[in-house]
């Protein structure tokens, strides 16, 4: 019965003088994900709403699962659009939706309104209390509690008039676009894809790196994170995904450098990696999934190390989260029973008995002085001969 969505958006009605911006970006996120379901919709921004219009057949489900994971969108409801918003025409419309919803109408409801159109005789409140009034004459197994109602019926009045009952939750954030473009550094675990999924949701784009072993891992390890880029970007739009052979550098390492420390130097040589890439691509930053403590190279003293050799920024929106946060984040965007599956990446296969946890910056320099004859050489035959993926949901 539905041929049209209200949808609300929450931080971009804080913005100023250029929040059009944000509602521009949000309406093109929009129809990007729209024009993956059958239909044609036809969508359109109002003074602090987003309206979607649906012409000819369309899969409903499908449509509402697409706008609840586009990014700035706080609530999507499907609306009845009432053309002639004259007072007696609305609440014969809107007593209309209320029987063609319901077919047992012994539910409590409170009516709430909201008066865009400021030459509409009736203000939000007289609306609330009129159309309250007129749907218990229509409907005595009707019940009014205003405290907590089983239903609400929402009366929306602006160049036309708008009704609906039922309220979808959307992704909310910012649109993506508006902040820029960060990378990745995307593993099989849990953490790094709910990493990317918080950073996406304030605005950024995203690319990932993945740094693969063969043959210490498999061609399943590097399917695994393929199918996690993919699932991420349901919600993050199209992602790149850099895949980068790693296996010659981790060897090179080994062979090298005082096994406790092979975490850390390990680590180091991946944002190294990432920030190359990450400044050929345009990206603002670097994204991991790193948690305070969590494993022996997520101590403050690992963390510091890490970050030392970077210039770009590092971003770790999980870095005070514990893992029974990040496990919530990651079953509800649909991404652990995948991240579980057994197939380990290189961060696992090359981990010493006992790792350094408290690494001191000036040793760990010093170890990585008996890698300077061939790692530059290295690292730029890693670089040469990356595989380049664009993954889209």
């Amino acid at each position: 019965m539905y041929q049209a969505f209200l949808l609300k958006y929450a931080e971009i009605g804080i913005k100023g003088k250029n929040r059009y911006k944000f509602e521009n970006a949000l309406c093109e996120q929009i129809r990007c994900r729209l024009a993956k379901i059958d239909g044609e919709f036809e969508v359109v921004r109002e003074q602090g709403r987003i309206f979607v219009g649906a012409h000819g057949d369309f899969d409903f489900e499908d449509a509402v699962e697409a706008m609840s994971r586009v990014f700035g969108v706080s609530a999507i409801s499907p609306v009845e659009v009432i053309e002639d918003k004259s007072w007696e025409n609305l609440v014969r419309a809107v007593g209309d939706f209320v029987e063609k919803q319901y077919d047992k109408r012994d539910f409590t409801f409170k009516v709430k309104s909201r008066r865009s159109d400021k030459h509409y005789p009736l203000t939000s409140p007289e609306i609330c209390v009129e159309m309250g009034g007129r749907l218990l004459e229509r409907f005595p197994e009707l019940s009014v509690d205003v405290h907590h109602p089983e239903v609400y019926i929402w009366v929306e009045v602006r160049e036309k008039a708008y009704v609906y009952s039922r309220v979808y939750q959307g992704a909310c954030g910012m649109p993506l676009g508006t902040n820029g473009k960060a990378m990745l550094l995307l593993s099989g675990g849990i953490d790094s894809p709910a990493a990317g999924y918080m950073i996406a949701k304030r605005g950024v784009y995203i690319e990932a790196v993945y740094f693969h072993a063969p043959p210490y891992t498999s061609e399943r390890a590097k399917q695994k994170v393929v199918d996690l880029a993919r699932l991420v970007s349901r919600y993050t739009g199209p992602v790149r995904l850099h895949v980068i052979n790693f296996t010659d550098i981790q060897m090179y390492i080994y062979e090298k450098c005082p096994h406790e420390e092979l975490t850390i130097i390990m680590r180091r040589y991946m944002m190294r990696i990432a920030e190359t890439l990450a400044l050929e691509s345009g990206c603002l930053g670097l994204i991991t999934g790193e948690s305070i403590g969590q494993v022996a190279s997520q101590t403050m003293h690992s963390l510091m190390a890490t970050n030392d050799v970077c210039n770009l920024p590092v971003y770790r929106p999980l870095i005070g989260f514990d893992k029974q946060d990040i496990v919530d984040i990651a079953e509800r965007i649909g991404t652990y029973e995948t991240s579980i599956q057994p197939y380990e990446d290189c961060c696992t296969i090359f981990v010493a008995k006992h790792p350094v946890t408290k690494p001191n910056l000036d040793i760990i320099r010093r170890s990585e002085q008996r890698l300077v004859e061939r790692i530059d050489d290295m690292v730029k035959a890693a670089l040469d001969t990356m595989e380049t993926i664009d993954i889209d949901a």
